[in-house]
């Protein structure tokens, strides 16, 4: 089920990899001084593109939800990995509250918790979950589709410490990103919060995450002697747009034009054929919302009805006013016949694993998280941190290190992030 490029990797991408594994000690050496220096995200995933001229990430998501994804066989890695974060943000084990999103009915994403819930404890935590909910008025177990069951319980404020009836924990994990914003019931807590609220999807922009994962990889491609672009997606932004009303437009389409003319500029230097595509999409949120495709300007303000009111709202029916125009990355790679894309995750600073969302109905230009993806677990048969020198570089194990390097270099700049928010 190892999903392979559909055409031969030569060129750039090939030469990537050998750059990766020739200088392996100094590319780990590197991220241990960065670990020392930056607070590592207690957890991420990162969406890659693999073009076959070009590996790099398009999305990093600090509340990630995908854990029931992961091949199984990792299992292990992830409680390793929790087991080194929690002992540093909770060395006296009293137990960790996990709050997800508000959903109930999203059973996909209810493993995603059970999923966590069985990582924490297999780390030797105590964990409980707390709902948002206001209907959850007492402990309420969710039947899920794989057989066990989740049970969501009520919060319970008392002063300034958040937990159960009969739980206070000594940290609160977030898994739910905030869009919303920030609940009364979690303002001002004297439990340390992870990850912090000052990074959830209310305040946070992705384009200020892509600005410092520019600094990352200029750094990152000085140290092994690579042109940053290979790994970095060219991107610009417009603020106060509002599709409905067509005000904006003129603004985005500007900046898709130049983002198009410096991706002509590169296409030709490294002789690819393809035609440059970016994505637009809002530049805060998640779940696949807000995004098209365009490859020339004149179509942003060709845009119709139906197409200015998909782009319009996001999660909880947002106003989507900041919008990101992101260089398009092809993904060449696939699963029978289908269009896939990486997804890695990790816990702490280490890689724990990863899946492939795939899609049937979608092209190699296109946004794949959307309704109708599917997300192939097994694939990974190694886990993004284990390269074989014995192997080429396109192998499996070799790629799959590629794939966890470029992740990492994201996770750097989430730090940064994090660093910047809390500052």
């Amino acid at each position: 089920m190892v999903p392979h490029l559909t055409t031969a990797l030569t060129g750039p991408l090939l030469d990537l990899e050998r750059r990766f594994l020739g200088a392996l000690p100094i590319i780990e050496h590197w991220f241990r001084m960065q670990w020392q220096d930056h607070p590592v995200p207690f957890y991420a995933s990162v969406d890659l593109r693999n073009s076959g001229f070009k590996l790099a990430p398009v999305d990093t998501n600090l509340f990630p939800g995908g854990f029931n994804n992961l091949n199984p066989d990792f299992l292990p890695l992830c409680v390793q990995a929790m087991q080194s974060v929690v002992q540093k943000v909770c060395p006296e084990a009293r137990g960790v509250l996990l709050i997800p999103e508000n959903h109930t009915r999203n059973m996909f994403y209810l493993e995603n918790v059970a999923q966590l819930v069985t990582i924490i404890k297999q780390a030797g935590m105590r964990v409980r979950v707390g709902s948002l909910l206001p209907e959850i008025t007492h402990a309420t177990p969710i039947a899920l589709p794989s057989g066990g069951t989740l049970t969501l319980e009520p919060l319970v404020r008392r002063g300034n410490r958040l937990g159960l009836e009969d739980f206070d924990p000594c940290v609160v994990l977030l898994n739910n990103d905030l869009s919303g914003g920030v609940p009364d019931i979690l303002k001002n807590l004297e439990q340390d919060i992870y990850p912090p609220l000052s990074v959830g999807w209310y305040t946070r922009r992705k384009s200020q995450h892509f600005a410092l994962y520019d600094k990352v990889a200029s750094e990152f491609a000085q140290l092994i002697n690579i042109d940053p672009w290979l790994i970095n997606p060219y991107f610009a932004t417009c603020t106060q747009v509002n599709f409905q009303e067509r005000i904006g437009l003129e603004c985005l389409a500007e900046q898709v034009d130049a983002t198009l003319q410096k991706m002509r500029v590169k296409y030709a230097e490294y002789g690819v054929k393809n035609d440059p595509f970016v994505i637009v999409k809002a530049d805060a949120g998640t779940y696949g919302m807000g995004i098209m495709t365009i490859k020339d300007a004149s179509e942003i303000t060709a845009l119709n009805r139906k197409q200015r009111n998909k782009m319009a709202v996001i999660k909880e029916g947002l106003a989507v006013n900041d919008v990101l125009v992101q260089e398009g990355v092809y993904t060449f790679e696939n699963i029978n016949e289908a269009v896939a894309e990486p997804v890695i995750y990790m816990v702490d600073h280490y890689v724990v694993g990863g899946f492939y969302r795939v899609h049937t109905g979608r092209g190699v230009d296109e946004n794949l998280n959307a309704p109708g993806m599917q997300f192939v677990p097994l694939a990974f048969e190694s886990c993004c941190s284990l390269p074989n020198p014995d192997c080429a570089p396109d192998d499996t194990p070799n790629r799959f290190y590629a794939y966890g390097v470029v992740a990492r270099l994201a996770l750097l700049a989430a730090s940064l992030e994090i660093e910047a928010a809390e500052n």
